[in-house]
C-alpha cells in the first residue's frame, strides 16, 4: 500500500526504477488509449474559409492547388471577370502566377457554392 502511495504522490526522484515505470506507464496511456477507446473525435468534414482567408497548397513545384472563398471574388458575374479576380486575390500570395485550367466549386452540405478551387503554376 505505501508503494502505490508513493506512486500516486510521486515522490520518487529522477532517475530511480519506480520513477521510469511511472513515466513509462504515462506515455504508453498517452499513445495506447486511442487505440482502446473512441474518444468520439474525428477532423470536421466541412471548415468554411473566411472571405479573407485563402487556401495553398503545393501540388510540385511551381505549381499550386489554391482554394478562394466565394466572397473574395466580389461578385464577379463572367468567367473573365471571375479569372481577373482570382488573380487579383492569388497574386499578392503566391506571386507572379497563371491559372491552368477552370476553377472547380466547392459546395457546403446544402449545395451552395462556397470557394473555387483552382490549380496555378509559376
Amino acid at each position: 500500500m505505501n508503494l502505490l502511495r508513493r506512486y500516486f504522490h510521486w515522490t520518487y526522484e529522477r532517475g530511480t526504477f519506480h520513477y521510469d515505470v511511472m513515466v513509462t506507464v504515462i506515455i504508453l496511456f498517452i499513445f495506447v488509449s486511442p487505440h482502446l477507446w473512441n474518444y468520439k473525435d474525428s477532423p470536421a468534414r466541412y471548415m468554411p474559409l473566411q472571405p479573407s482567408q485563402v487556401l495553398v497548397k503545393t501540388v510540385a513545384q511551381d505549381s499550386f492547388e489554391i482554394q478562394i472563398p466565394k466572397a473574395a471574388l466580389n461578385d464577379a458575374k463572367t468567367p473573365d471577370e471571375q479569372h481577373e479576380a482570382m488573380l487579383r486575390v492569388i497574386q499578392p500570395i503566391a506571386g507572379n502566377v497563371e491559372i491552368v485550367g477552370s476553377p472547380k466549386p466547392n459546395l457546403d452540405p446544402n449545395g451552395h457554392i462556397v470557394s473555387y478551387t483552382v490549380k496555378a503554376t509559376r
